[in-house]
């Protein structure tokens, strides 16, 4: 089954003293220059607020990224590559209006093979079977339990199902996965774009931004918050904190006083996914990878990999994984990641791969210390913890992102939405 799912102004670098801030007159400070706090710090800016955007990597856009180290004729998105629930995702109208590319897929991979040969037609059979009501099965019964636990009563092919829409559109194991959050995320059209991470760094290009400013500190005891970062700190009227939860569970940051228990409570309830890209650039001259077709390695004892095959007309193989596999993958490193999707395309490919993967790149959010993860799931038993994280600590410190996105959770529209969310809050608590 198929996942569904620079131009900028430099600020000054930030001065050593605080910047002092009124009571109303101060800046808002926007943590992170993803699509959350890149929306937030717009809409403060267009409603006259003065905002301040830091950002600890030296790019925008977070975890929407296309990445163009296997040359500039082989860019692939290494994180967000849909709009999905187009029908309602301000992204869809924003590429529209771009005029970006958008790629179409019947959602089912044309080739299969198990443990490094080609599966034969029961088996095909039995894997689509496999999905067919699985739906149903995963609707909340009363009780927020797992994935996992919901998919048994299907049986062995409709737990093999789970795994496998978990794995590889969450990013992680089924038995970590609530399936009442799960039945909460938003469906519709999945539009497929050609560079979405250039797409949201295009789309906010003209936003001041302070880069390689990861912060490291806020006190929010005094009514001027207090934000120290890498290059200085900032004094703020109120803060905007934007990063992934894997950031917030790392202790990356420390806050004082530390947060309220039902903040801590709601972070319990939430992890981070690994859903992992490893891009393979192929000499054309070798192989076409899109007269195959995209294709899914399972492999006993290993990770199931679901390559998409000369995405856009490119000589790429990009291959996709999720859940502990993945977390392993991103441990060993990007030579041993290569290595194996390379073994695994030449199982799919035969002998005309052999020698046609001239250079790979991993795209590691599990191991990124800016990300510590792919995006925000919900643990069995705690399907209100994206809500009970929204809310406002001293009328202050406010956060926002994807996993506090309800429905549009785990995606660049929904927190794009969210970033919007938190900023109207701001302004809200301003009187602005």
């Amino acid at each position: 089954m198929r996942p569904t799912r620079r131009s900028i102004l430099m600020a000054p670098l930030l001065a050593a003293p605080a910047l002092r801030a009124s009571a109303r007159g101060g800046p808002v400070v926007v943590i992170g220059a993803g699509s959350a706090g890149l929306a937030a710090a717009a809409l403060l800016r267009n409603a006259g607020q003065s905002v301040t955007l830091v950002e600890a990597r030296d790019r925008i856009g977070g975890r929407a990224f296309t990445d163009r180290a296997l040359g500039p004729d082989c860019p692939f998105d290494a994180g967000a590559e849909y709009i999905h629930w187009a029908e309602h995702n301000p992204w869809a109208p924003i590429a529209r209006a771009a005029g970006v590319r958008f790629a179409h897929e019947d959602g089912w991979a044309r080739t299969l093979t198990i443990d490094g040969r080609p599966a034969t037609e029961a088996e095909r059979t039995a894997r689509r079977a496999g999905f067919s009501g699985l739906d149903a099965l995963l609707e909340p019964k009363g009780d927020d339990r797992s994935l996992a636990e919901a998919a048994r009563t299907g049986g062995p092919a409709a737990e093999q199902a789970a795994a496998g829409l978990s794995r590889l559109s969450l990013g992680e194991d089924p038995e970590r996965v609530s399936a009442a959050d799960y039945d909460r995320l938003w469906s519709g059209t999945d539009l497929w774009v050609d560079g979405y991470g250039a797409l949201v760094a295009r789309h906010f290009g003209d936003l001041p931004v302070r880069l390689g400013c990861p912060v490291r500190a806020i006190d929010w005891s005094e009514p001027e918050v207090r934000v120290e970062t890498a290059l200085g700190t900032l004094g703020a009227v109120a803060i905007i904190v934007t990063v992934p939860v894997g950031v917030l569970k790392s202790g990356a940051i420390r806050f004082t006083p530390g947060l309220p228990d039902g903040h801590r409570v709601a972070l319990d309830g939430l992890h981070m996914g690994a859903y992992t890209k490893i891009g393979l650039r192929l000499d054309p001259a070798k192989i076409d990878p899109a007269a195959f077709g995209d294709a899914v390695s399972i492999a006993t004892g290993g990770p199931t990999l679901y390559f998409e095959m000369g995405p856009f007309g490119r000589p790429l193989a990009v291959a996709n994984l999720g859940g502990d596999g993945a977390r392993d993958l991103c441990r060993a490193g990007e030579a041993a990641a290569v290595a194996l999707a390379t073994e695994r395309l030449g199982a799919i490919l035969g002998d005309r791969a052999r020698g046609a993967v001239q250079a790979g790149r991993l795209a590691a959010w599990w191991t990124d210390p800016y990300a510590n993860g792919s995006y925000a799931i919900v643990a069995p038993g705690h399907a209100e913890a994206r809500e009970r994280l929204r809310g406002p600590v001293g009328g202050r410190v406010f956060f926002a992102g994807e996993a506090l996105a309800g429905g549009g959770a785990m995606t660049v529209g929904g927190a794009t939405l969210d970033g919007e969310r938190a900023a109207r809050d701001v302004l809200k608590v301003l009187g602005t």
